[in-house]
């Protein structure tokens, strides 16, 4: 039996190594790519990609006080550029937009600086795997619990009456509490930084991990300062955490109603606001209009990103 089948290996490999052979074993290779890919295929489809055709459908829907008419219009987004198309003063999409833009920058660059410094100690500094693991187990015990909560937490440190006032009070700095520790836009970015800057503390500290602790060896022989190290060597080897980490934190704080409405006291206007407001007022084919143009935004700012920084030849 093994004398029969002995001669047929050799032909076997001869016909896999034809063209014929190898274009047939890559055809079965992709179909077999494909069917592995098709159940994730699925579910971004159902729970992505229908949802968002069927907003932008809605987007373009007429409705009124008591119902939704399923008619092609574009009024909804003239309503939501009201101001701007006819030349008149700066319009109140472009102010709320402008507010929420502000929150984004300020939001991005204390979290960046936070999460770089965490990241750069944890990586370089702390040896231990084990201590490692117990620093993140910290970084991430917060998400334990509610967002709000977390965000009420606040209320009794930044209020009128709150820890903060009475300490600085009886250390004799201030005479009156400060009215805008709560329910301002300091409180506002306060609150994202709290929330979101574990969003980038996890992809720097991934890129820094990543690094060749070699090149640092050879830039410290080389007679580079730690400066010159970190700025030369270490942040351009951390540019794709970094880019992560910026398009967690800004389409985090671009959509948020909730930070703004409970820590801005109901205030502060925003876009994520603005879409809340309207859903609450069954205002669906608005909140579809706003909820689009959010979306645009979003993607200027992702795709700003990525041509500053290639993602896919970086990883």
């Amino acid at each position: 039996m093994s004398t029969a089948a002995a001669p047929a290996l050799p032909e076997a490999a001869t016909a896999a190594s034809t063209p014929t052979g190898l274009a047939a074993a890559t055809r079965r290779q992709r179909r077999l790519a494909y069917w592995q890919a098709m159940p994730l295929g699925l579910v971004f489809l159902v729970f992505f990609l229908v949802p968002l055709a069927l907003t932008l459908i809605v987007s373009f829907w007429e409705y009124n006080e008591y119902e939704i008419i399923p008619a092609f219009t574009l009024q909804n987004y003239a309503d939501v550029f009201e101001g701007c198309l006819s030349g008149g003063d700066l319009c109140t999409t472009f102010r709320t937009y402008l507010s929420t833009l502000k929150f984004c920058l300020l939001g991005w660059a204390a979290t960046l600086t936070i999460g770089f410094t965490v990241a750069y100690f944890v990586a370089f500094h702390v040896r231990s795997t084990a201590m490692q693991t117990v620093l993140f187990l910290i970084c991430t015990i917060p998400f334990w619990t509610s967002n709000v909560i977390r965000m009420i937490a606040w209320v009794p440190l930044l209020g009128r009456n709150g820890l903060v006032n009475d300490t600085l009070m009886g250390l004799g700095l201030i005479r009156t509490p400060i009215e805008g520790l709560l329910y301002s836009d300091f409180s506002v970015v306060l609150a994202f930084i709290h929330l979101d800057t574990v969003f980038m503390i996890v992809p720097i500290f991934n890129s820094m991990m990543r690094i060749d602790r070699s090149l640092i060896e050879a830039a410290t022989d080389a007679g580079a300062t730690a400066w010159q190290t970190l700025w030369n060597v270490i942040v351009p080897l951390c540019k794709p955490g970094i880019a992560i980490g910026s398009i967690f934190v800004l389409t985090l704080i671009m959509g948020d109603f909730v930070t703004v409405g409970v820590m801005g006291g109901q205030q502060i206007a925003s876009v994520g606001k603005v879409i809340q407001v309207q859903m609450a007022y069954l205002q669906f084919p608005a909140a579809a209009a706003n909820a689009v143009v959010l979306l645009g935004a979003v993607m200027v700012l992702i795709g700003a990103l990525t041509r500053l920084i290639d993602l896919r030849r970086e990883l």
